[in-house]
């Protein structure tokens, strides 16, 4: 993936206008118009649209992925430490890069064929992470379930904090998220 510092930008004001829009109703005129430049300018930094969406889904989810690794690292091995460490990340990231996981939560689906098989490594190298996480506060009967089960519902949970989660509020993300991880392990 080409990293130019432009290509950044551009990449950030695609997500947001695939927010505001949806990614089949933004047109290639809209992204041009949004990003100041012709339209026939946007193809010296993307072969089409699906390439835009591409890179959008691609830093949010690396992001996610580098944010989670740091996470675990900083927190010793204890599976609560580690539940709260990565409930932590997740939020951080969502907030930190709203558009472009919100592109990812809800526009992955339009993805072409190839561009969904390159990013696949990715999301499933985050979730990997969820599941080990979550494997070892079962094993310490932390909480209980399906792991499938549980995976899907504290992903679920924290995915939906975009749409209804008022960061001027009075819960800060790190309450968020430990009230998440206090909730799943009620017993």
């Amino acid at each position: 993936m080409n990293a130019s510092p432009r290509r950044k930008e551009l990449t950030r004001l695609a997500a947001q206008l695939f927010v505001q829009e949806g990614f089949d109703r933004t047109t290639v005129r809209m992204l041009a118009q949004e990003m100041g430049i012709k339209s026939g300018s946007l193809f010296h930094h993307f072969k089409d649209k699906q390439e835009i969406l591409a890179a959008v889904i691609e830093e949010g989810t690396q992001n996610a992925l580098t944010i989670a690794k740091a996470a675990l690292q900083k927190c010793d091995d204890d599976p609560e430490a580690r539940l709260h460490a990565m409930a932590r990340a997740h939020l951080e990231t969502l907030f930190a890069d709203r558009n472009a996981h919100v592109v990812a939560l809800f526009e992955w689906r339009r993805l072409d064929p190839d561009a969904s098989a390159h990013l696949r490594h990715l999301r499933d190298a985050y979730e990997a992470l969820w599941v080990d996480v979550i494997d070892d506060a079962l094993a310490a009967e932390l909480i209980h379930g399906d792991r499938f089960l549980v995976s899907r519902f504290i992903l679920g949970a924290l995915n939906w904090t975009v749409r209804w989660y008022d960061p001027s509020g009075p819960r800060t993300p790190d309450d968020l998220a430990d009230e998440l991880v206090a909730m799943i392990m009620a017993r």
